[in-house]
């Protein structure tokens, strides 16, 4: 298998890529071995394991980091996890806070740029599994969150190597390109999440006094920056949107990374603009860049409409077998 991306003339439109295994693939239902991770300020995560973990394993173990709003669900997920597995690696979905489906107890979730929670949980692997590689993949905010990670990490990264996938590496860019013409819709659709998610957190806490948003204008926050500026930056202790934004981009993180890291992107990605790409002088030498005409946002499907192949997985795992 090539590692360059060629997708057929049908398959090349980025909208295409974008929608098609989220409307078309269908993966059997798994049973995942699932473990609630106590963190440290009482809130929990869960972690999906696809099988269960032997304590005297030493395989290596590949933590997935899902997108906004997803989760062990996505068809991006079950199908990296299902080809790990064919070739001998462990692997567990590092959900964010509530994104497993269970509520979080604090009033805060998560956000692009929070990287405690997960770092939380690789240390508890090292301490479990000292003699098992721990590689990652993040995929669209969990990749942003997986590169700002390894970049305050530097040399003390606990990963052996890390994959990422249509990250928004400028926070801000992607916010208003997500608020223009078709991408709008895609906009739309994760924020009926959001919100939604949002919502359930008024029958348990005071939100009207940690946000000053009443419940019933949860509704008007039709944009991610309106969101963000109502919610995320609030909670999590920035001073707005736009503070939210500089500070947990992970572009300018890139220049610190000391792990083998692959960075995936499509420059037709309807999530954001060639704008975000960072040039030589913003990369680490451990940080290899692979950018594509086309591939969508987290698509990259190769094969026909009718016979698909998903180049992405086979791509991930000719990486990590790299440093295996």
């Amino acid at each position: 298998m090539s590692n360059l991306f060629t997708p057929t003339f049908l398959l090349k439109n980025k909208h295409v890529q974008t929608l098609y295994m989220s409307l078309f693939r269908k993966i059997p239902t798994h049973s995942f071995d699932i473990q609630k991770f106590e963190l440290s300020d009482g809130d929990f995560i869960e972690c999906y394991w696809y099988n269960k973990r032997k304590a005297e394993s030493n395989k290596p173990i590949v933590l997935l980091f899902h997108g906004l709003t997803g989760s062990f669900k996505s068809p991006y997920i079950l199908g990296t996890m299902k080809e790990l597995d064919k070739n001998g690696y462990d692997s567990v979905v590092v959900h964010f806070r509530s994104s497993s489906g269970v509520m979080n107890k604090k009033p805060n979730t998560y956000h692009s740029g929070k990287t405690d929670d997960a770092m939380e949980f690789i240390k508890s692997l090292q301490n479990s599994y000292s003699n098992s590689k721990i590689f990652a993949i993040g995929y669209s905010l969990g990749g942003n969150v997986l590169l700002k990670l390894l970049g305050e990490t530097a040399d003390a990264s606990p990963i052996t190597a890390a994959v990422s996938i249509s990250a928004p590496l400028e926070l801000d860019i992607c916010s208003d390109k997500m608020n223009r013409g078709f991408s709008r819709v895609y906009q739309h659709l994760l924020l009926k999440d959001l919100n939604r998610s949002l919502e359930q957190k008024y029958k348990t806490h005071d939100m009207k006094s940690l946000i000053n948003l009443d419940k019933k204008d949860v509704k008007k926050l039709s944009t991610f920056r309106k969101f963000d500026d109502a919610y995320t930056a609030p909670i999590h202790g920035f001073a707005s949107a736009q503070d939210y934004y500089t500070k947990s981009s992970s572009k300018q993180f890139l220049k610190y990374i000391r792990t083998n890291t692959l960075v995936i992107h499509a420059i037709d990605d309807p999530f954001t603009t060639p704008k975000v790409l960072p040039n030589k002088d913003e990369l680490s030498q451990y940080v290899k860049l692979e950018i594509y005409p086309n591939g969508g946002h987290v698509g990259f499907i190769e094969g026909s409409l009718l016979k698909p192949k998903y180049w992405l997985e086979e791509r991930i795992i000719n990486y990590f077998h790299e440093f295996v």
